[in-house]
């Protein structure tokens, strides 16, 4: 990639009364003790043991910038691993309004946490007391920390690198480091393992995007950079500059150099991991099955919860079950960790039934059949037989209703497993593009859509914010979305379950031109009961929504007539992964 290639813009810094301003946000370099029982603020948990804070020292960089950050280790001359929280989330966020808000808005007790943590990072008060300790940067372009930041890049990798190699020599140091976070502390672990730093020792992903261009700002192929435009926005403060992520997304809407410099090298990634996802995160499950899938690792691990990652980070299960893997790692202890299934995933229900923990030895498991459910434009159902007779069934965009489904009920119990796709074959009338969204839903026996919040709280305001948007609150169902423009497939990263575009070229429609398009639905775990019903949609508009609330909603690019041709010469048709034994 051409340095010229990037664009940035002004940060501004973090000051005081700014909603992500915590307590310890102000730079104030020194060592401090922090004794058992202190409490950062009233609504957090006071400290369990004494704690040593090393606040805002300086790390130099490969390159001669200066990074500062916050080292919270247990009191006393023994040596021990740390942990590192990389993100441009302020280090000392953790007790701010925002947060305090965000776990409110989910149903989280600001209490489980002592404030001392960094957003979606883990608690140092819980990992000092079981002798770890714990990196909080503010990253390149943060704080006060110099140079110019940027988002989800090798950039981000070389650096972390770097704080990992200058960690490991401290020291109060065993020269065990690893890596542990949700959400963007998940996406710079997949970029700092690629950078094989030696001393790293395990990463934990805890959700994340794995491609920049896929999965943040171009999904599909489409340019809906609303949560982008809130990750800019409201992060990465500072006294520098910030990549401009929108202007490039602008410049360059087609694959290039720019964005594969924002794909970790995932064969690179060695490390042993611990990585967890969900079905319902239309922002990270896609990339964290895809980081799974291509990362090299012969020790890796997953589990795919029912739930959001916030809570199911933060839950104390959860949280012992990750120090066993950091502690085998990290320590060298002998606790069975090793006998862990390698892949353990969730069965969702929709109805209060939820299976969680399945043991598996590959995702999808072992067991699974692909099941071809063909579209019928005559009867609007999905069948295993493909239609003898040609039939087209469209809509108009903008009028009401301006989306097609397909409808088929099953007779048995029914388990889908793995990766759904649809293959379908379209025409546009009145225009050479079209912007296609597909979605599988469940419905019950008698045709209702069936629905699950992912987060503790299901009240009001939960219900109001995901009635037509914050899509990673309440699961809805499995969807996918493509401009068929930018329908070439990439046969290098394509599979038979997960159909990848080159999104590196654009090929506009004919008059009268029926192509055909693969488009890549999100994983799915579900149950369907006998009587019960899958819906598939297919719509010129999105059917999830934004993924977080506040976020700008995405305006396709489409006009006319959509046309879903099925049966005969063009048998569209939509893959199930079905589970038979």
């Amino acid at each position: 990639m051409r340095d010229d290639q990037k664009v940035y813009m002004p940060s501004r810094p973090l000051e005081p009364g700014d909603d992500r301003y915590g307590v310890l946000s102000g730079f104030e370099p020194g060592t401090r003790r922090l004794e058992a029982g202190w409490r950062i603020a009233p609504p957090f948990k006071p400290l369990p043991v004494d704690i040593v804070l090393e606040k805002d020292v300086p790390v130099t960089l490969r390159d001669g910038v200066t990074i500062h950050v916050d080292v919270f280790r247990p009191v006393g001359a023994e040596r021990v691993p740390v942990i590192v929280a990389w993100s441009p989330y302020g280090k000392g966020q953790g007790s701010s309004a925002s947060v305090r808000g965000i776990f409110g808005m989910v149903g989280l007790d600001n209490g489980i946490v002592s404030g001392l943590e960094k957003f979606e990072g883990p608690d140092p008060a819980y990992w000092c007391a079981r002798g770890y300790a714990i990196c909080n940067p503010d990253i390149r372009g943060v704080g006060e920390s110099g140079g110019d930041s940027v988002l989800w890049d090798r950039q981000e990798g070389r650096d972390c690198h770097d704080l990992v190699e200058w960690l490991a020599v401290q020291e109060w140091c065993t020269g065990k480091v690893a890596m542990s976070g949700t959400s963007y502390l998940a996406v710079s672990q997949w970029f700092t393992a690629a950078e094989q730093p030696p001393h790293l020792a395990a990463i934990n992903p805890w959700e994340g995007v794995s491609d920049v261009y896929r999965d943040l700002v171009m999904r599909g192929g489409m340019p809906d950079t609303g949560f982008a435009r809130q990750l800019q926005d409201h992060s990465f403060r500072g006294h520098g500059r910030k990549e401009d992520l929108l202007t490039e997304a602008a410049l360059h809407p087609l694959m290039d150099s720019l964005w594969e410099e924002k794909i970790p090298a995932f064969e690179r990634i060695t490390v042993p991991a611990y990585v967890v996802a969900s079905y319902s995160n239309t922002l990270h499950t896609a990339g964290t099955f895809r980081a799974w899938r291509r990362m090299a690792s012969e020790e890796k691990w997953l589990r795919i919860h029912n739930s959001q990652e916030w809570p199911d980070y933060y839950d104390e299960a959860n949280t012992e079950e990750l120090r066993r893997f950091f502690d085998h790692f990290l320590k060298g202890e002998e606790n069975g960790w090793e006998d862990t299934p390698r892949v353990r995933y969730s069965l969702l229900d929709l109805e209060g039934g939820d299976q969680v923990n399945i043991p598996a030895d590959r995702f999808p498991p072992a067991g699974v059949t692909p099941a071809t459910y063909y579209l019928d434009g005559r009867t609007r159902t999905l069948s295993t037989t493909a239609p003898t007779e040609a039939a087209a069934v469209g809509y108009t965009y903008g009028a009401n209703p301006d989306a097609v489904s397909f409808l088929t009920r099953f007779d048995t119990e029914t388990v889908l497993v793995g990766h759904p796709k649809a293959h379908l074959w379209v025409e546009a009338k009145g225009s050479d593009d079209m912007d296609l969204f597909v979605l599988v839903q469940k419905l019950d026996a008698y045709g209702t859509p069936l629905t699950q919040f992912t987060v503790p709280n299901q009240g009001a305001l939960i219900q109001d914010v995901t009635e037509r948007g914050a899509s990673i609150l309440r699961y809805k169902g499995s969807d996918g979305r493509l401009r068929v423009s930018l329908r070439h497939l990439d046969e290098e990263l394509s599979t038979e379950d997960v159909p990848a575009h080159t999104f590196d070229r654009t090929e506009k429609l004919a008059p009268g031109e029926i192509v055909d398009v693969e488009i890549g639905l999100l994983p799915l775990g579900l149950t369907f009961h006998p009587g019960e019903q899958l819906r598939l949609v297919v719509s010129g508009r999105p059917l999830l929504g934004t993924m977080m609330p506040g976020n700008r909603e995405y305006t396709p690019a489409n006009e006319g007539q959509h046309l879903v041709h099925t049966g005969g010469d063009h048998a569209s048709y939509l893959r199930l992964p079905v589970r038979t034994a």
